[in-house]
């Protein structure tokens, strides 16, 4: 028996964790800190690692927030599946990827954990593949399954804040 795979809804098919593009940013800019330092600008001082702290909690409390919300409405997390509903509430209400907003945060604290400049010069790399990898996905996903509610969504909700 065959089946139509013409049918199957895969929602954004984005092949891959989007977390990976952070934790990769910075794993590959330690790396490349080993093999080809920069010089240091970052103080290292006691305050730096608390506000860096302080950003990976607010991110990851940011991330973490999105994740909750979206089981809440019991829509796919993982963006290689469609999503069952549009949710536009808790931190959605305000920005429309709380998740990699979140993500940009507590990358931006490793920053300062890390002290390393190659990882904050491989953000805009991160942040491009992120738009081009995933979000475009993800927003075409939702334009084409809520082309109305999305479309108001867009109007009165920024895609970061």
């Amino acid at each position: 028996m065959s089946t139509d795979n013409s049918l199957i809804d895969l929602g954004p098919a984005v092949p891959f964790p989007p977390p990976l593009l952070f934790v990769g940013g910075i794993a590959i800019g330690v790396l490349l800190d080993l093999v080809l330092p920069l010089p240091a600008v970052i103080p290292d001082a006691r305050w730096v690692v608390s506000a860096g702290l302080t950003l990976v909690l607010i991110g990851l409390g940011c991330m973490f927030a999105g994740i909750l919300t979206f089981r809440k409405f019991r829509t796919a997390v993982y963006p290689n599946r469609p999503a069952s509903t549009m949710v536009d509430s808790g931190l959605y209400a305000y920005t429309r990827n709380p998740m990699y907003t979140g993500l940009t945060t507590a990358y931006l604290g490793g920053v300062l954990l890390t002290g390393v400049l190659w990882v904050l010069l491989l953000l805009p790399v991160v942040l491009t593949l992120l738009v081009t990898q995933v979000i475009r996905r993800e927003e075409r996903h939702l334009r084409e399954r809520f082309p109305e509610a999305y479309a108001d969504y867009c109007a009165r909700v920024g895609r970061w804040f």
